[in-house]
């Protein structure tokens, strides 16, 4: 199928979203399982121990240990309002931040920022008009910062209103509450919700029971389980290990003085996609096919434009002295092995 098309299902009675583009799979979301923080909940937390050299602190939260970066005036034993902001790794506290967010389809709410904004995204005149009519008629006397995101540019002015509020309230009932710590005070969307808030681009939606296997989701998730992907006679194989995330890019039989060059460019092309799909994050070395140093900037282009259009906040970080490529990535999603089950 042609164009973009959203399939909202559940895998094994799980909750799960899925983007595909041109019939293709682009984007996965699948809830964690039961105990497991969602990313965007908001606790009521207990600030516990420092951590000496790490400049942050341990806080207590109903779903266990949390690690708090930036500790300055924060007391041990003080109540304090954080949001899980990732997936902890294998036996680490859960990420967290005091710098919350109330985040919808079109406006973004921002206790610890004021003023009122409009994504830089939307550069129409007219429309940023608007769109700041709209924002100051709703928000203008509110104590937070209020952003418009770009999704909200041609949206109906109800729509974006009824948006700005929603997250204004949920805003209010979260700074007032005086609930003691540690307990959950907003929980985290789940994969449908987060699904319209952040797949905006018109799409095709399929939320009948059934629609993974009718838009063929569940055969290409069948794919995602293996480690390696195949492109004509070229191959990626995608490991994670404890400490990283492998990447090896082979040519396999193509031995033309050309081959390396043409699977680095698939492959930079090709992980941004890989990565998001599997749920991988954390440190992620690259070891691309043979080529001329001269072919690297083409190569690293490559990346950074597959990457720019991602999601999860990832840092192209260079070269090493060996010749492999460094990315460190947000840790927002768990490893689709895990979600699946699969040992």
């Amino acid at each position: 199928m042609k164009g973009r098309q959203i399939a909202l299902d559940h895998l094994n009675g799980i909750e799960a979203a899925a983007l595909l583009v041109d019939g293709r799979l682009d984007d996965i979301l699948i809830a964690p399982p039961a105990g497991t923080p969602t990313v965007g909940t908001i606790y009521a937390a207990r600030a516990d121990r420092p951590v000496k050299g790490q400049g942050g602190i341990f806080v207590s939260t109903p779903d266990g240990q949390g690690f708090l970066r930036g500790t300055k005036g924060i007391a041990q034993g003080a109540r304090i309002l954080v949001q899980v902001t990732g997936h902890a790794e294998d036996g680490k506290a859960i990420p967290v931040t005091a710098k919350l967010l109330f985040k919808s389809r079109y406006a973004i709410v921002t206790p610890s920022a004021q003023g009122l904004n409009i994504s830089r995204q939307i550069r129409d005149e007219e429309e940023r008009v608007r769109l700041k009519t709209i924002l100051h008629d709703v928000a203008g006397d509110a104590p937070y910062g209020v952003i418009l995101r770009s999704a909200s540019f041609g949206a109906d002015d109800d729509d974006i209103a009824e948006d700005i509020a929603a997250m204004l309230t949920a805003a209010d009932t979260v700074l007032a509450s005086e609930v003691e710590a540690p307990a959950v005070l907003l929980q985290g969307d789940q994969p449908h919700l987060l699904a319209w808030r952040e797949w905006t681009e018109p799409a095709e939606v399929a939320q009948q029971s059934g629609s993974f296997e009718d838009c063929n989701v569940l055969d290409q998730l069948d794919g995602l389980t293996n480690i390696d992907v195949r492109f004509a006679q070229s191959t990626m194989f995608i490991e994670p290990t404890r400490a990283l995330v492998a990447v090896d890019v082979n040519t396999g039989a193509d031995t033309s003085p050309a081959s390396g060059l043409k699977a680095n460019l698939w492959a930079a092309k090709e992980l941004a996609r890989q990565l998001r799909l599997r749920g991988l994050g954390g440190q992620i070395t690259i070891d691309f096919a043979p080529m001329t140093k001269a072919d690297r900037r083409q190569v690293e282009g490559a990346l950074r434009q597959a990457f720019r259009s991602d999601p999860i906040e990832t840092s192209l970080v260079g070269w090493t002295p060996l010749g492999h490529f460094e990315i460190q990535r947000k840790r927002e999603r768990l490893p689709l092995n895990l979600l699946l089950g699969d040992s």
